[in-house]
């Protein structure tokens, strides 16, 4: 079911492969969303310099927000895969090591960051956003919202990585001003082996109320991740055989920073209320569609599955 008018990019998408899994139907239960305002809540861990990091997870994907101080550093000593950082226009200025590479980032940019020893200094006091797989069970169950996922979403599609990046697991710094919005492209959108990310642009003004984008993913959670402005996220939960299940639709306000998490086969729509605002959606694993419509950015480094 897509329902996007003609005039948005995404109408001219061809329909995802939907994995045919044992034991789901009309009658599986579907997850609730998630509407997790960081702010509103305690810091997972607030460090000696007085960083504070809130811990979230999904069904696939972790994301560590931080509002870090100059000179801390976020260190991964065992890392099992890769995993990303995302940095938007407020962004701390970083510098990111890894092995015998390093590299000082202080713009826009998807940063991709080898398994094994990695450490990630902050030159100055500012956001810093950290996207993991839920390999790692020690950051899977410091998740906040843990508890949601104490009996695994069965709709959504399991973490089976993507194939290894061309030449090797390294450490990858994609510029977002090396590759600006641009007409017939849907935003910016890059992919690891185990998620993929888009950059949505910043909006000056509030989106048009009569042009919404109401659709829905079959067997993927998407997580929209507010980095600016004020949200409303509209959800629609389609009706199974058994009524005592029914949800009420859901039109709720949202502040940022903030995460929605969205599940498999809720119908549903972003829709910026606040003056200025950006929005980055989250995937994990990456999308097929997304891949096969030749919008991700770094596809000649991630070869798709």
């Amino acid at each position: 079911m897509t329902m996007y008018a003609k005039d948005d990019i995404r109408s001219r998408l061809a329909t995802a492969p939907v994995a045919t899994r044992e034991g789901i139907d009309a009658s599986t239960p579907i997850k609730p969303s998630q509407w997790i305002a960081f702010h509103d809540e305690e810091p997972s861990e607030t460090s000696a310099l007085g960083s504070r990091t809130w811990i979230a997870r999904a069904a696939n994907l972790v994301i560590a927000y931080s509002e870090a101080k100059a000179g801390e550093v976020f260190a991964r000593d065992e890392q099992p895969d890769e995993y990303a950082v995302l940095m938007y226009s407020e962004s701390a200025p970083l510098r990111v090591t890894a092995g015998a590479s390093s590299v000082e980032v202080d713009e826009e940019a998807f940063v991709v960051v080898p398994p094994g020893a990695s450490t990630i200094e902050v030159l100055a006091d500012g956001p810093v956003i950290r996207v993991f797989s839920t390999v790692d069970g020690g950051l899977r169950d410091s998740a906040l919202n843990a508890a949601a996922y104490a009996s695994p979403d069965l709709r959504a599609a399991p973490l089976e990585p993507w194939p290894d990046p061309v030449g090797g697991f390294a450490l990858r710094v994609y510029r977002l001003a090396d590759t600006p919005i641009a007409e017939g492209r849907f935003g910016r959108i890059f992919r690891t082996t185990t998620l993929m990310v888009n950059f949505l642009a910043e909006e000056p003004a509030p989106r048009d109320l009569h042009k919404l984008s109401p659709h829905h993913h079959d067997d993927f959670e998407q997580i929209s991740f507010g980095v600016k402005g004020t949200f409303v996220h509209h959800i629609r939960y389609p009706w199974g055989p058994d009524s005592a299940s029914w949800r009420d639709d859901e039109h709720r306000e949202i502040g940022t920073p903030s995460i929605c998490v969205i599940p498999p086969p809720t119908v549903h729509t972003t829709q910026g209320v606040g003056e200025h605002q950006q929005l980055l959606d989250i995937f994990s694993p990456p999308r097929h569609d997304f891949s096969a419509s030749g919008w991700v950015l770094n596809a000649d480094d991630y070869p798709a599955a």
